[in-house]
């Protein structure tokens, strides 16, 4: 399955309770319509082939042959489908009853798991028929096979790297310590929780966050399959609420009170690179922590089809709520930040070169929030607008009506003659708009930044995002030098939502227009003359759109993925907005631009970390200045 991704479900099959031919029909029923849907690990319900309230009649023969007789069944049938299958069965050995979950694949039992927590309180009373895990396991004969029993256990396929499967059963999940947690120490990367639980008021968002966070703690697959419509409702209802989360998200839940089939994909390549960063996630061998290892092969190992949403923006939450609270807590960081620099230092002056554009405008927000959470006066922040070969009306008007409308000390140094006079000096043709005309004119505003500084005891704040330093896109001892990068690691996507949250919650109509319209102006370093008045020089037009520069970037930092992974899910998620040939030249672009430009990253000036991605050299990047590129070239020319 290509990208070690594996496609999952979590079934709520139609039951009767104690018609044990109906319900082993209904399961059967619901692997055939999983197969169609491509599914490699379906997971049923608690006792699904009983049904979880039975009561006494777990103590009836009939109704444990029955049970025994439908697994049968179920396991022949399954030797049609390449399908790890999971049912829950009341199943006798010693003269002991457990509830466990059966594991299959391809006709083969793999081997029988018993739930470990056995609940006797308030509305359950599984004591009363069912015992607790031996704390041994066993082999025994079932089906002419031999089958593992015992509840340490995993199921491991051998030809899908990453795939190791360990079994909650519902209360197990309720416990302070989960038996996923040793699971997954035992290198279990995918947790499979055949559930019973009935539904009472807002215990759905309780179960909810139980498994989104047990996937975050373990960094794992979990897979939640929850008894429903069906059961007994002589005293409780079930709600069928089926979860399938992955390391902290949910990747689908099914509405409740409605028996159904949720399918998502599991992203073993995300799990195993989160687990190899976090040197804490101590995992053992699965023989070292006593666990037995069931293993077995896929047959056919097509190309996994994706179902699951990848956001365009994987910097920027989806959810309103969310991004709000997201963009106010990175201000904060950033502010600070900025203060702690600030106070240590003891200075009461900052130099912000203004542009008009995102970034500055951001810089200036974060450096008076750090002013007046030191109680210092805004007079002390010199904003610097220098204008030269490209300045247009409009970003010159906007960088100065912000710095008057914030408060603070408004300066204009023009650049022209000192610009023209170096060019004279070094010998440079004027009308040759090369790389020497661009950066000339940006050292030359950070030169002047940097003496404005001097002169009034202060430090230059600087204005770079992440996505130009991931790009290198910045001048060397230029816009790539100050002595604190308050957004070094906010990359360009999120640099526009901060703007416009702030705008939406200055609680100033005349600031919020002008915000809005630094938010509509072009990306642009304007170091090119316009043309006819207007912005000539484009970034995006240069470089490549930055939201797939930052699509890129995410995947490739947070979690390591091959080049040939990225554009896959690139060309999933950005499927109608870019072809897939614009989406392989920028990602060409990204990695030929990023393993170059390594060098102005490794001097990067001081900077706060807002977020899961940063890179800076002192923190979560180290990487040699001439590293080369070839490798992950290589790994995207296949695809041609």
């Amino acid at each position: 399955m290509k990208d070690n991704f594996i496609k999952v479900a979590a079934v709520t099959p139609d039951i009767r309770v104690g018609d044990t031919e109906f319900n082993t029909q209904s399961i059967i029923c619901n692997i055939k319509e999983a197969a169609k849907k491509g599914v490699k690990l379906a997971v049923f319900p608690e006792l699904c082939i009983t049904g979880y309230t039975c009561g006494d009649l777990f103590l009836q023969d009939t109704l444990l042959k029955g049970a025994l007789d439908g697994l049968e069944e179920i396991c022949k049938v399954s030797k049609d489908f390449d399908m790890v299958v999971i049912v829950g069965i009341p199943f006798m050995y010693k003269c002991r009853l457990y509830n466990t979950a059966a594991v299959m694949h391809k006709g083969r039992l793999l081997g029988i798991v018993p739930k470990q927590n056995i609940p006797n309180y308030s509305e359950f009373y599984e004591a009363r028929h069912f015992s607790p895990a031996p704390s041994e396991s066993e082999f025994l004969d079932i089906f002419g096979t031999s089958v593992t029993f015992g509840a340490k256990v995993l199921f491991e396929a051998l030809n899908l790297p990453g795939f190791v499967l360990g079994i909650d059963i519902c209360e197990d999940l309720w416990m302070p310590v989960p038996p996923s947690c040793c699971h997954a120490m035992a290198s279990a990367t995918v947790i499979a929780n055949l559930s019973a639980s009935d539904e009472t008021t807002g215990k759905d968002i309780y179960r909810r966050e139980l498994v989104k966070n047990q996937s975050a703690r373990l960094v794992c697959g979990y897979i939640y399959a929850d008894a429903g419509e069906g059961e007994s409702s002589t005293d409780l209802v079930f709600s069928g609420h089926n979860i399938i989360a992955e390391n902290g998200n949910i990747l689908v839940e099914s509405e409740r009170f409605s028996n159904q089939m949720v399918v998502s994909e599991i992203d073993l390549g995300r799990i195993a690179s989160e687990r190899k960063r976090m040197t804490t996630f101590n995992i053992t061998s699965p023989s070292e922590a006593g666990y037995e290892t069931s293993y077995f092969e896929f047959t056919d190992m097509d190309e996994t089809v994706l179902t699951r949403k990848y956001p365009r923006t994987p910097f920027v939450p989806g959810n309103k709520s969310d991004m709000e609270q997201r963009c106010s807590e990175i201000l904060n960081i950033q502010a600070m930040g900025l203060k702690k620099r600030l106070a240590h230092t003891n200075c009461s002056s900052a130099v912000v070169g203004i542009s008009g554009g995102l970034d500055s405008t951001l810089a200036l927000i974060v450096t008076v929030k750090a002013f007046d959470l030191l109680k210092l006066p805004r007079k002390g922040i010199q904003a610097v607008t220098m204008p030269c070969f490209g300045t247009t009306g409009r970003t010159y008007n906007n960088s100065c009506s912000l710095a008057k409308k914030l408060g603070v000390t408004l300066k204009e140094v023009p650049i022209h003659e000192a610009v023209n006079l170096h060019f004279k000096d070094i010998g440079h043709d004027l009308d040759v708009h090369d790389v020497t005309y661009e950066n000339a004119q940006a050292r030359q505003r950070t030169f002047i930044l940097m003496d404005i500084a001097n002169q009034s005891g202060g430090m230059v704040i600087g204005t770079g995002d992440m996505s130009e330093l991931a790009l290198g896109w910045a001048t060397y001892n230029g816009d790539h030098m100050s002595m604190y990068g308050v957004n070094a690691s906010v990359p360009k996507t999120l640099v526009r939502y901060l703007v416009l949250y702030y705008a939406k919650t200055c609680n100033d109509k005349e600031l919020e227009s002008i915000l809005m319209d630094v938010l509509d102006t072009p990306v642009s370093p304007e170091l090119l003359p316009p043309e006819n008045g207007e912005i000539s020089q484009k970034t995006e037009d240069l470089v490549g759109p930055y939201e797939l520069h930052d699509f890129f970037l995410y995947y490739m930092m947070r979690f390591g993925y091959t080049p040939s992974k990225i554009y896959r899910l690139a060309k999933y998620t950005f499927d109608g907005v870019y072809s897939g040939d614009t989406i392989y030249k920028w990602l060409d672009t990204f990695y030929h631009r990023f393993f170059s430009q390594q060098f102005k990253r490794s001097c990067l000036p001081d900077g706060p970390k807002v977020g899961s991605v940063a890179l800076s050299p002192r923190g979560d990047w180290r990487m040699p200045s001439d590293a080369s590129v070839k490798m992950w070239i290589k790994d995207l020319g296949q695809l041609k």
